[in-house]
Formats: C-alpha cells, structure tokens, sequence
C-alpha cells in the first residue's frame, strides 16, 4: 500500500506516520521481537480494535505472529456476551486464533470485599499471565493511549502521589506491552472510520460517578479548552521523565540495600545509623556524596525496598507508612514495634530496625503461640537426620572418629563427645529458664541473656533450636557447645551438627 494510498484510506490521517511512531516505541522499549507470538487483547472498543488492525498492517514489519485475547467480566449481561461474539468474528475475519476466558467479576468482588475495577483487572491480568506462562503467547498487547496515559496521572495526583505515581501506566510490565501510549484516542477513531470498522462500546465509561469517567469527559476537555490544549501530551512527556529518575533513582537505593541490609531467614536487618546516612559506608566516592546534603529521600527508598523485599503478600506501603517508620527509627524505644502492610513487622532492636515477615501482623504479641517442636534422637545408626517443619530445615547428626578426622570439621562447627552424652536427647525449640554453659565460659547462663547479648530480635530466636542431653543444653544454635560435652583430647568419638534449609 502506498503512503498516498494510506492517507486517503485515512480521511487525511498520516497512517504511515503512525504507524512509525508506534514502530518507534516497540523498539524503544524492546517490547517484541521477530518471531514472538503476541496475543493482541480485544475488548470490542475502538482503541484495542485499532490495535489488533494495525498490529496487522505491521507483521510483516515486526516478523510476529498475532493472535486475539478476550476476557468476559461478566460484568454488562448480555452486552459483556455480545462484546466476546463481536471479537470473536473479528479474529475470525482476520485469519487470527482466538483465545477466550470469563469470570464472574462482582461475584468475586463482593466475596472479597474489593473494588469492583480493581476486581476486573486483576482477573483480566491474571488470564494474560497465564497465557504468557503457559506458552500461548509470549507478549500480550494492550491498547492503552496518551489519553489513558493523562487520566491515570490525573488520577494519581488527585489521589495523592510520589514518583513512582507520576510514572502512570508503564509500556512494558512483563509479558504485558503497551504500543499505543503514544498515540491519541481521536486518532485512532480516525483511523477505524477511515476503515470502516465498527466496534463496540461500552456505556460505563460514560458513569461519571467514577473518577476515571469524570477526568476523561470533564477534568481534561476543561483544561484543554480553557488553559492547555496539549495537556495530554505534556502529562504523557511527564509520566516517562517520571519513569526514567524512578528507575535511576531505585537502582541507587538497591544498591545501598544490597550493602546495608542484613538479610537472615524471612527477615531483614538495617543500622539506624546505616538508614539515615546511606552514603557512608563502602563502595561509595565520600569526598563527592558527603556534599548531596539531605539524604531522605533515599532512606525512604531504602525502607521501601526492604518492605518489598521481605513482605510474605500484596499490601500498599504509603508514605505515610514509612515516615512512622522513620519516627520508630529515630525516637522509638528498643523492643516497640509496628505493623506494616504486606503482612510485615518492623521493630526496633537496639540501634537497628528488623523487618519481619509474620502471621497477622499487627495482631501477634508477647503472648502469642511460639514455634514449639520436640524430637527424639537415635543416634544407634551411627548418626541421625531430623527434619523440622516448623523451621523449614534438616538438621543432621554425624558420627565421626576423633581426632582422627578432626580436619572434616571447621572452627565454627560444634563437636560434642559422643561418650559423654546422656539419653534421651531432644531437639526442641528454646523456652525459658533454658541454661546454657558454653565451652569457653566460666558458668552457665540464661539462654534469654546470651540471645539479647548476640542480638537475635524476638522474630529469629522465635522457634531456636537447641539439643538436650538428658533434659541438659549440649547444644544451641550459634553458640559453642556445653563445655560439659563438648569434645576433648581424650574424646574418641564426636558428634558434628549440619544445617541446612529444606
């Protein structure tokens, strides 16, 4: 097709134009590449059949294979099914496979107390995640545009913002790609008329009881009549320089976490001092970033991601959040403690904050059930493997001569003297009035003492497996053994403790 020939099938629309930009913007953003299989998402409105179409008049171009995705909601009656049969004869029409689901959205909604949009997009994204995972189509092509681009950014900022809100909606999130945010809506009607092709719509997008109505049909003509006619496009240009110091500026605090933070089991550890001045130790030039002055924003970025790193599920850390974190960490008290969204702990522990991943958080106490397991051990085989659930590890009990192969143990690895054990022997979790006598020490002391002296928070020590010999500590993990057992020079036989995660 010429580019004359293009333009008159257009109604004066530049289709070769078009077509460029979008082109532009798939390798920007590398959102494909030949011989991907792209499942094109058509609902039936105007903007995602101006995609599947002009999806096709590039193929060639791109070296892809197409095909069409369409998710029911359920949500319109009879319309949502009209919608589906509509797409269906379009990919029909165009040659293309057809891949199709449903789900009854408010039913799932109301079941889970959410937001019905919130509800539909999910389902909607979790369907292309299944597609992708499953090998169906390797992108899924959503026609989100400039327009959409703008009413999310006014959305956000009208919601209260950060950065990372500004960002709006990003071309590429996993197997999800988005071609069209560079284009605007008017001109993808153009576009479909100049074809002759139909489609369908959808009449609560003209609810302005919602927000997201209200901006498009009211909020952005008013401004673009009355104070900027390329609104539009400068919120577009803002969501993408938002995008890009978000991404400079998250790569820096990953970084600094990757340093600063402690990670053990399901938690995280960051010095107070660390946290407020992040700058300051390792691989960092002192003489150039002692002059950035305040540092705020980092630290808070740094609280983000060790939220991200450590939360167990889905859960929204506002800014609010994180100044009362910033609030514990500088006036709170050693031991206080606050919940956080995700199912996340945060405590402070002296002139640290530990990051907790815990069950019901916000709701656990002092005087909550700990992790309590007891299991005898045989050691008649010659050695013993006991696997504890409640911790998620194995921990293994091995015979070994003594001294002849004293060289298989290191410094760090306890040796108990096999002779001198007593039955039955148990390993248990740690309570209290636990006594421990550490080889090197001149008396016993309580196990709660020399937890708190080694800094174990409340979180790790929760389930903290110690072996008894005849209802005696031989043995707690990260201590040296009861000197009572521990292996000597007239030790024979030595008992070597492993760990390791299940």
């Amino acid at each position: 097709m010429t580019g004359a020939r293009k333009r008159s099938l257009t109604g004066g629309l530049d289709l070769a134009l078009l077509e460029q930009r979008i082109l532009t913007d798939l390798k920007k953003h590398e959102m494909m590449r030949p011989g991907n299989r792209v499942g094109v998402a058509v609902s039936g409105g105007a903007d995602s059949v101006a995609l599947l179409l002009l999806l096709l008049e590039l193929r060639e171009k791109l070296g892809i294979v197409l095909s069409v995705v369409h998710f029911n909601h359920k949500l319109r009656g009879k319309a949502s099914d009209a919608d589906e049969a509509f797409v269906a004869k379009l990919a029909a029409k165009q040659g293309l496979e057809f891949h199709s689901a449903s789900a009854d959205v408010a039913k799932k909604a109301k079941k889970e107390r959410a937001n019905l949009e919130d509800a539909a997009r999910r389902a909607r994204y979790d369907y292309f995640r299944s597609l992708a995972e499953s090998g169906v189509c390797g992108r899924i092509a959503v026609a989100h545009t400039a327009d959409d681009q703008a009413e999310t950014v006014f959305a956000h900022l009208l919601r209260g913002t950060g950065l990372a809100g500004l960002g709006g909606i990003h071309p590429l999130a996993g197997a999800v790609i988005r071609p069209l945010l560079g284009v605007r809506r008017s001109e993808l009607r153009r576009f479909l008329r100049a074809r002759k092709q139909t489609w369908r719509e959808d009449a609560t997008n003209r609810d302005t009881k919602r927000m997201r109505a209200r901006i498009r049909r009211k909020l952005l003509p008013l401004i673009e009549k009355q104070f900027q006619p390329a609104i539009v496009e400068h919120l577009a240009t803002l969501a993408e320089l938002a995008r890009e110091d978000e991404a400079f500026l998250d790569a820096i605090a990953e970084e600094r976490a990757r340093v600063l933070v402690q990670k053990s089991g399901e938690g995280a550890r960051i010095g107070v001092d660390d946290l407020f001045e992040p700058w300051k130790r390792k691989e960092f030039n002192r003489e150039n970033t002692e002059k950035t002055g305040d540092t705020t924003a980092l630290t808070k970025r740094i609280v983000r991601r060790i939220v991200e790193i450590t939360k167990p599920r889905g859960g929204q850390l506002g800014a609010g959040h994180v100044d009362t974190v910033l609030q514990l960490a500088r006036v709170g008290r050693s031991g206080s403690s606050l919940p956080l969204p995700g199912g996340i702990e945060v405590r402070k522990e002296r002139d640290a904050l530990v990051f907790q991943a815990v069950e019901n958080a916000g709701v656990r106490t002092s005087q909550s059930t700990p992790r309590e397991y007891e299991y005898k051990i045989d050691l008649a085989g010659g050695g013993a493997e006991v696997s504890v659930a409640e911790l998620g590890c194995v921990f293994r009990l091995r015979v070994i001569d003594w001294p002849l192969k004293r060289g298989e143990t290191s410094r760090d690895r306890p040796v108990l003297d096999r002779d001198r054990l007593r039955f039955p022997m148990v390993l248990r979790n740690w309570r209290p009035g636990d006594r421990l006598h550490p080889q090197g020490h001149r008396s016993a002391h309580k196990l709660k003492r020399l937890l708190n002296e080694k800094r174990i928070s409340r979180w790790e020590r929760d389930g903290w497996p110690v072996l008894t010999s005849g209802g005696v500590l031989a043995w707690v993990r990260g201590f040296p053994v009861a000197a009572e057992f521990a292996a000597n020079e007239r030790t024979q036989a030595g008992i070597v403790i492993a760990e390791e995660k299940i």
